[in-house]
């Protein structure tokens, strides 16, 4: 009786929990966008131009030993023991009486002693506070319902000294709020105090619009975030909106968990407005087992809906003066795993550079415009789409030469894609060919028996591997057609790196010192940009990726600091040396 009852009780527990993909024998790296098993989205309303995959606003929670990843609208979390194989639970946290779409839309989570608790936005008292001391099993109980304070992005903090609070906040009109809560009863201590609101007048980089050219509407502030370091709490927030390029993390500082705050000079913390996948906005920082610091973050896509998005993880820390910094450096290619205490000043991106930028594609088929060459040009938001969702249907890609591959990252796209919601069951299945020559071809990846949703997934090489082709054949879609927004080859091509940028120019005038015209020389043989800039030579934290121009409007300075550059050249051999910094006052 007893072995049925266990037998019975494991059958239920794998319904619950869907295992994801998990890191193989050594693997050392992972590349952004997460691979995780994003659920659609809910919403009719949002899907009226097609049907997608959507997350965003999400935490990582380290607890018990393992990260608990919430994000909006997923019903249900992921735990994992590594930051890369996440195993997922089914769970809703809405009741009969809660008439609506979104089950925990922009969470909060927090640990106080040996449980978890989780609380979702809503603009009424109508919303309980869940716990848990085994989330893993899927066991969760109501700490206290309703919870009396409707917060819409709502983030709890437990101070060193016991005291609970909560700050929230998502509008183009008001601040954030923060607000001491009772730890044992959850009930309001005294009344909400503003923090602060956003300034797009001084900090141009809070400016609305994928242009930061406020045209129609007035930036957003949201995703309230705290942490404390070295007596010193650090309150950070999103803005300017969350489809766009330009979404980033900023951060004001007090000696008060209720301020009041200053900004931080160096902001946004978190900002990565170029690349393959954009946005670093609206997450959390967390220290990992080893005690590292990492911000988690919205990464934009914002074609079929403005909500469409997704996750990015990023080292970050806080330097010797105190500063919050998150590197976003090579943010989407591969970058270490944490292994044990680590300077995250110093970049763990692995070194392997992108092989396939906008080279020679061919393909079993096209639907329409959405062209074959969109799969190898480094946007997101643009896909190949085959004809059909058909086994057979491929696309084939062009190193240009013999190279060594490390990784590969196959970034799946919703096309004709049926699904509302997260499903359960649903898998992708390929099989992933190289070639010397194009035409004798050999098996490098064969997941044509893969039973797990990977819209995302990363493939890093057991052992380095010298190829010039190689061919993505499909076998199985969870649905829609076989389109690839990102087939993105990782490793060293075999000829020279690129010379260093000449004639670098920063054009910043009195007009507007938020924003400053970058132009330079292009190299010949470069095939994108890494400009570093910050508040002082020594601190260029943030970095923008350009492909395929010598010119970028940079439009996120503080109108009152001087600003430092430097640029590096980038192609599929490496990096050039940088060039000396230049100032801009």
């Amino acid at each position: 009786m007893l072995r049925t009852l266990l037998f019975c009780f494991a059958v239920l527990l794998s319904l619950v929990t869907q295992a994801q993909p998990t890191a193989s024998p050594g693997q050392r790296t992972y590349c952004n966008p997460l691979n995780l098993d994003y659920g659609y989205t809910p919403i009719p309303n949002f899907s009226v131009s097609g049907r997608h995959r959507a997350t965003a606003d999400p935490v990582i929670t380290l607890f018990k030993g393992d990260y608990y990843l919430f994000s909006t609208n997923q019903w249900g979390y992921w735990h994992s023991k590594d930051l890369y194989g996440w195993k997922f639970v089914s769970r809703s946290f809405l009741k009969p009486h809660h008439k609506v779409y979104d089950d925990l839309c922009a969470p909060a989570v927090w640990v106080m002693g040996d449980t978890l608790f989780v609380f979702g936005s809503t603009h009424e008292k109508n919303f309980p506070i869940w716990m848990s001391t085994n989330p893993k099993a899927n066991e969760w109980k109501e700490a206290v319902e309703p919870f009396q304070i409707g917060a819409w992005d709502p983030a709890f903090f437990l101070d060193d000294d016991g005291k609970l609070y909560l700050y929230w906040g998502s509008s183009n009109e008001f601040p954030l709020y923060g607000q001491q809560i009772n730890r044992k009863t959850f009930q309001p201590i005294g009344q909400p105090k503003e923090m602060f609101g956003l300034n797009d007048e001084r900090f141009g980089w809070q400016r609305f619009g994928e242009y930061l050219d406020n045209t129609f509407l007035d930036p957003f502030m949201e995703g309230a975030w705290m942490n404390k370091h070295n007596g010193k709490y650090y309150l950070q927030y999103g803005a300017p909106g969350t489809e766009f390029s330009g979404y980033a993390d900023g951060v004001q500082v007090s000696d008060k968990p209720l301020g009041p705050f200053t900004p931080q000079p160096h902001n946004p913390f978190a900002y990565k407005p170029g690349g393959f996948a954009r946005g670093a906005g609206h997450g959390n920082t967390f220290q990992d087992t080893y005690g590292n610091w990492w911000h988690l973050s919205t990464m934009v896509v914002s074609v079929k809906n403005n909500f469409e998005r997704r996750l990015g993880l990023w080292p970050a820390g806080f330097d010797k003066d105190g500063v919050l910094y998150s590197n976003t450096m090579f943010g989407d290619y591969p970058h270490y795993l944490p292994t044990g205490p680590a300077d995250h000043l110093k970049s763990r991106f692995a070194g392997w550079m992108l092989l396939n930028y906008q080279k020679p594609v061919q393909v079993s088929s096209t639907l329409g415009g959405f062209l074959p060459n969109f799969a190898v040009d480094e946007s997101i938001k643009t896909y190949w789409s085959a004809a059909t969702g058909n086994k057979g249907e491929y696309l084939q890609t062009d190193l240009g030469n013999l190279s060594t591959v490390h990784a590969i990252q196959i970034n799946y796209a919703d096309q004709d894609a049926e699904f509302l919601g997260k499903q359960q069951g649903t898998y992708h299945q390929y099989k992933l060919w190289h070639s010397l020559d194009g035409k004798k071809w050999k098996m490098l990846v064969d997941k044509s028996q893969n039973k797990t949703d990977v819209p995302h997934d990363y493939i890093e090489l057991t052992e380095p591997l010298k190829t010039r082709y190689l061919k993505l054949e499909n076998i199985h879609m969870p649905t829609g057609k076989f389109a690839i927004s990102g087939l993105r080859v990782f490793g060293k091509g075999n000829g020279s790196v690129p010379e260093a940028v000449q004639n670098f120019i920063v054009l910043r005038t009195e007009k507007d010192k938020r924003s400053a015209w970058l132009k330079w020389k292009a190299v010949d043989n470069a095939y994108a940009y890494n400009i570093h800039v910050g508040i002082s030579p020594d601190k260029l934290y943030n970095c923008i990726m350009v492909h395929g121009s010598p010119e970028f409007y940079f439009k996120g300075m503080d109108k009152d600091l001087p600003y430092y550059f430097t640029i590096e050249a980038i192609n599929e051999n490496g990096i050039s040396t940088r060039i000396p910094v230049v100032t801009a006052k």
